[in-house]
């Protein structure tokens, strides 16, 4: 089997080329993604300043449901700073040492401003430092903070914590990079409180680490069996130094799977077009293998070890870009906030054998069902070389293709009922299940287009009244159904996916920003270094005429019903502080912001529907560090779609929050004069900006993501319709040469091709508009108020002369090569 593969390989290579580069790009996407997978899975942030504990206790980072996966929390939780002293009586610890962060701005000479963190001298024992003593006004300072500031050992510098400054001097540098501020231990209780330690390091006797690990875990057990903790060793232990980096690796292994699964998709589609093509270019072969006594079971078989062969040998190639594109994806995703920029990549072959697997699944799969067709047929039938694309297309075929393009509309219809980004996520789904609809019932579908064609437009044989060759291009239209449906569908799903992908996102970004812009009052923002404190806030207010609150961003794990279906998430909060009436405009349509103190909340108009509530009701809820609390509906507003759907007053969350401080203030001012003045006001405090507010909400990360991943899905996509084009257009040589045998020139037969597939390409592109037309106009009636999507006006102008001019050309050119063989 395997030689008769090789053979009929050697005889057809311009066929599989089409498999080769369609399997390649699978092989791509799918090392890639599985790269990033074990990257969220198995990778670790780097120790450094807890490289000397052998042991860290940090509190779980994430809230369990009962039938779901845990909501990450994105503050910091906790522990008890007594800890330190339980961990010490532990056989087998040296040292235990409870650790706590909190922002630092270090000022050095000439107002160059640092932000770091800060932490108290114990801590230098868990990276090993010996330190002098550091009280009153001595510090230690990170040896890269240090050159950042332009500052040395002895040197003064101002310290800026808890939005206050203080002076400093310089006593050591700490070579471990990440370690910030150290300050005397009283310093750091006074900042951060007392009682309260973000994690403990314990320092173990050589060779005992696993067991006192062990031990650690069944004392908390024992004497603390409700908090849940994290007993980290080895490589883990890095997590423990950013709360979030748990849940930023579980945010990796979900991108990696969304990533991964609509190009499976797309993929087996791709390849199966680009088989089915290679069937019909061995059809004689396979025919005289008939005729000797095989199979239909070893035909399809032989069909299928071709594909797996080139698919074999396209992905060795692709594999290894994969790890080349897995690398730049993972940069991607660190500069856009969305990973830690220091998470090193998780470098296996366990990513490259499942995508072989995959590979070898999908070219298997698509091989056995691109020569059902053949293999089934009667001996006769093949032998006479009558194509199953002349044959009228199965009705359950197009009936199951009818149903799926009518059940696109009601999933295309959640956001008419919900503004989140879960129901716009059902326009792309409704897109794609239209287009498969699509793919399912061309062939039918193009049959009575045809046929329409030949009765209405004058193509009858015979007719006076077209040309030759627009009478050849219809007639091969109908005699070619399944191949000119294949055509067809595959550049139909590419103007879906590039329409309903990409204007989604764009719509929901204009929501968002249309909310913003009319909400922002206040045309100013001051920003600095560390947070705002309450003496930068009480200089903004006494400026005359100037209207300040505090501005901070938070999150907070509400349970809510969406599309039906009870949800717990964590929910993006704003935080106000008082007098944010004054430079904020939520649209307050029940309530009022003035009540907005203590235990209370405004809520989104969504978020409240969800909830089935309104003002006075009480509402339970788990702030940013998992603490439960119940507060009080004071508004509900209906700008949530820029802002978010959770409103918080600063007081409620101020000690619930990693950073303690608010972000910002948004300011308000009489005029150019006022602002003039504040401008003078904040001149001399390094760190702190005064800047025109921006109502322009920006482009996510994961936004970013999906544009890339679009791309690269539209130009696979692009590449399997040019190869299949390619492949078909050759094996229509037998046809060629018998158009030339009855005289026709070999002009003639460009322009009949030309012809047909200019019809193909309009087609294609008239259906790709109508499937996406409907789920956009419900995504824009439901986010923006009317029946279109918003996007750049030349964004579907380009889409189709993209396809256009992509798909024309192939055709053209191999028609000429094969005409000149002919």
């Amino acid at each position: 089997m395997l030689r008769l593969c090789l053979t009929l390989l050697r005889h057809r290579i311009p066929a599989m080329v089409a498999v080769a580069c369609a399997l390649f790009g699978a092989a791509l996407l799918l090392t890639a993604t599985g790269v990033l997978a074990e990257t969220g899975v198995r990778s670790h942030l780097p120790v450094g300043r807890l490289a000397a504990a052998d042991v860290v206790v940090s509190a779980e980072q994430s809230l369990p449901t009962a039938e779901d996966v845990d909501v990450a929390l994105p503050e910091r939780v906790g522990v008890p700073a007594d800890l330190a002293d339980r961990l010490a009586q532990v056989p087998g610890v040296r040292a235990a040492v409870a650790d706590v962060s909190f922002p630092v701005a270090v000022v050095g000479p000439g107002g160059r401003v640092v932000a770091t963190s800060g932490h108290g001298e114990s801590s230098a024992a868990l990276s090993g430092d010996a330190l002098p003593a550091l009280d009153g006004d001595r510090v230690a300072l990170a040896a890269d903070v240090a050159a950042a500031a332009g500052v040395r050992v002895g040197d003064e510098v101002t310290l800026r914590v808890a939005g206050r400054d203080r002076p400093a001097r310089v006593a050591a540098l700490v070579a471990v990079p990440a370690t910030g501020v150290l300050l005397d231990d009283a310093a750091v209780e006074a900042v951060a409180g007392p009682g309260r330690a973000d994690l403990v390091g314990a320092r173990v006797e050589d060779g005992r680490t696993e067991e006192v690990a062990a031990a650690v875990r069944t004392l908390l057990a024992r004497e603390d069996a409700e908090s849940r903790y994290v007993v980290a060793t080895g490589a883990a232990r890095g997590d423990a130094t950013l709360p979030s980096a748990g849940a930023q690796r579980d945010t990796l292994v979900v991108l990696a799977s969304s990533m991964g699964g609509v190009p499976l998709v797309v993929v087996g589609l791709v390849v199966a077009g680009a088989l089915g093509t290679v069937v019909a270019t061995q059809r004689r072969d396979l025919a005289l293998l008939r005729a000797v006594g095989t199979t239909p079971r070893q035909v399809r078989s032989l069909v299928a070890g071709q594909a797996t062969l080139v698919g074999t040998a396209a992905a060795l190639s692709g594999i290894l870009l994969g790890y080349l594109l897995a690398g730049r994806s993972l940069d991607l995703l660190a500069t856009g906030g969305l990973v830690p920029p220091d998470l090193p990549l998780a470098l296996s072959p366990l990513p490259a054998l499942a995508a072989l697997l995959v590979v070898a699944l999908i070219a298997q799969g698509a091989g056995r069902w691109a020569a059902r067709g053949t293999s089934r047929a009667p001996l006769a039938e093949v032998l006479a070389e009558s194509t199953p694309s002349s044959r009228t297309p199965s009705r359950p075929r197009t009936l199951v293709g009818l149903v799926l393009v009518a059940a696109s509309i009601p999933l295309a219809a959640p956001p008419l009922f919900s503004g989140t980004l879960d129901a716009a996520a059902g326009t792309a789904l409704a897109g794609m299940v239209a287009a498969v609809g699509i793919a399912l019932a061309g062939p039918d579908l193009l049959r009575r287009g045809s046929e329409l064609l030949v009765r209405r437009g004058g193509f009858r044989r015979g007719s006076a009244h077209r040309s030759v060759t627009s009478w050849l291009a219809v007639q091969n239209l109908r005699g070619n159904l399944v191949r000119s449906a294949g055509t067809t569908t595959a550049l139909t799903a590419t103007v879906v996916f590039a329409l309903t992908y990409t204007l989604t996102q764009t719509t929901v970004l204009a929501a968002a920003t249309r909310d913003t812009a009319a909400a922002t009052v206040g045309t100013r923002t001051v920003t600095a270094v560390g947070g705002v404190g309450d003496d930068l806030l009480d200089a903004v207010t006494a400026v005359p005429g100037v209207r300040a609150a505090t501005v901070g961003d938070t999150s907070v794990v509400l349970g809510r019903t969406v599309l039906g279906e009870p949800e717990v998430e964590a929910e993006p909060a704003l935080v106000l502080g008082p007098g944010a009436g004054r430079v904020l405009d939520l649209g307050v349509t029940a309530g009022t912001l003035d009540d907005l103190t203590g235990s209370t909340v405004a809520l989104g108009e969504t978020a409240a529907r969800s909830l089935h509530v309104g003002v006075g009701s009480s509402v339970p809820l788990r702030l940013g560090d998992g603490t439960s609390v119940t507060v009080r509906i004071a508004a509900i507003y209906s700008r949530g779609g820029g802002l978010g759907e959770v409103v918080l007053p600063t007081d409620l969350v101020r000690d619930h929050t990693s950073g303690r401080l608010p972000d910002r203030l948004l300011v308000r001012t009489d005029g150019a004069a006022v602002d003039r003045a504040l401008a003078a006001v904040l001149r001399d405090r390094p760190g702190v900006e005064l800047a025109t507010t921006t109502t322009s909400t920006a482009v996510p990360a994961n936004t970013v993501l999906n544009f890339a991943v679009l791309g690269i899905l539209v130009a696979y996509l692009l590449l399997g319709v040019v190869n299949t084009l390619v492949a078909s257009t050759t094996a229509r040589r037998g046809e060629f040469e018998a158009l030339r045998h009855a005289g026709a020139t070999p002009g003639q037969v460009r322009v009949a091709v030309r012809r047909e597939n200019v019809w193909l390409a309009g087609v294609a592109v008239l259906a790709g508009i109508a499937v996406s037309v409907v789920p956009l106009a419900l995504l824009g009636v439901g986010f923006l108020g009317r029946p279109w999507a918003a996007g750049p006006w030349w964004f579907p102008v380009a889409t189709v002369v993209v396809v256009v001019a992509v798909a024309l050309p192939a055709v053209e050119l191999s028609a000429r090569r094969t005409l000149r063989r002919a």
